[in-house]
């Protein structure tokens, strides 16, 4: 069992900044997300999409943004917990919170913030007979640095900017540079931004990168593990492609998942919060960002942003009880300059 202060729920950049304003008022946080990375929506969805509405950031990307976020949280030492969903959570005579996830990782929590978002992120999969048996050693929805594709023959699955994305990263000279990648895409248009779109067609035309237009109906398989890809093209010919990995990027259907059976109060799949605390119909408990309503609510990043900050403040009434919180700023309190690890500024 893990004893933590703060367990925040969604690592997408609203989670993250909570985990920030947290770490200032000296609470310590794990964060779990069912995605096996942080950034939620912002890495899915939008990784190299521009963004211009984060405050002092003409421009930036989700990619981008979440790396800052990371970054900016490095002095305060929070635990990651990816790849798994909080499953229950049982309230305690004390006030905290046990919770357990669906991989069996259990908490013991004094306050909860839940920044999930839409919901929980769950890849789209393909109906094929036997293919799950191969999810995480040759089959993968979501792929990142440390994901094993270098030398092999890759299929990717699907026709957005992330499956594009990744057909370039895979074809391109590099650490993970594959064997061979063919793009498989049921129609012969691609949706992805003008310059992942270029580099793409510069690979297929020097014969780096392949792009087929088809559905995947069928594997074929030898010694318990997958050989070959079979692919139903336009005219309805099915051929046998080679593969080592298959990559399916086919989108994420958000759910809200276990939440629903928490015993939290919801209006139209949304908790429903106060906007002194952010606080849910259960105390401790907090929500923050595009899971949440309230009246005037907004669906923005920095709307979130600034949720964060009246959620730790009152989670930290919580956490020390009997103690007077202080607003302190980063430009002077030295405090906060120890716990961010930055030299305090020096005066003429």
């Amino acid at each position: 069992m893990i004893e933590t202060d703060a367990l925040v729920v969604g690592a997408g950049p609203v989670g993250l900044f909570q985990v920030f304003q947290l770490g200032l008022l000296d609470i310590k946080a794990h964060v779990i997300d069912t995605l096996p990375h942080p950034g939620g929506q912002c890495i899915e969805l939008y990784a190299d999409k521009p963004i211009y509405d984060i405050p002092g950031t003409p421009r930036t990307s989700g990619r981008a943004l979440v790396a800052s976020l990371l970054k900016q949280i490095e002095p305060f030492g929070a635990s990651f917990h990816l790849g798994q969903e909080v499953s229950t959570v049982v309230p305690q005579a004390d006030g905290r919170f046990l919770v357990e996830t669906s991989l069996g990782t259990v908490f013991l929590a004094k306050t909860m913030f839940i920044a999930a978002g839409v919901g929980s992120f769950q890849p789209k999969r393909l109906r094929i007979a036997g293919l799950d048996a191969f999810e995480n050693s040759q089959l993968f929805h979501h792929a990142s640095e440390s994901t094993p594709f270098a030398g092999k023959k890759m299929l990717v699955v699907g026709g957005d900017e992330a499956a594009v994305h990744w057909a370039v990263r895979l074809a391109e000279a590099g650490p993970q540079q594959a064997q061979s990648v063919t793009l498989l895409h049921r129609r012969d248009v691609l949706q992805a931004s003008a310059q992942v779109l270029a580099r793409f067609d510069a690979l297929r035309k020097s014969g780096t990168a392949r792009f087929q237009v088809g559905q995947l109906t069928g594997i074929d398989t030898e010694d318990g593990k997958l050989k070959a890809a079979c692919i139903t093209d336009v005219d309805g010919n099915t051929a046998a492609l080679p593969v080592d990995r298959m990559l399916v990027l086919l989108g994420l259907s958000p759910k809200l998942g276990p939440l629903t059976q928490w015993g939290l109060d919801m209006e139209r799949k949304q908790l429903l919060v106060d906007t002194e605390k952010f606080s849910t119909s259960i105390p401790g408990i907090f929500a923050v960002g595009d899971i949440n309503t309230y009246p005037g609510k907004k669906k923005l990043i920095l709307c979130g942003f600034h949720e964060c900050a009246l959620a730790a403040f009152g989670a930290a009434e919580l956490i020390f009880p009997g103690q007077k919180i202080q607003l302190q700023y980063t430009t002077t309190s030295p405090k906060l300059h120890k716990l961010l690890g930055v030299e305090p500024p020096q005066v003429d």
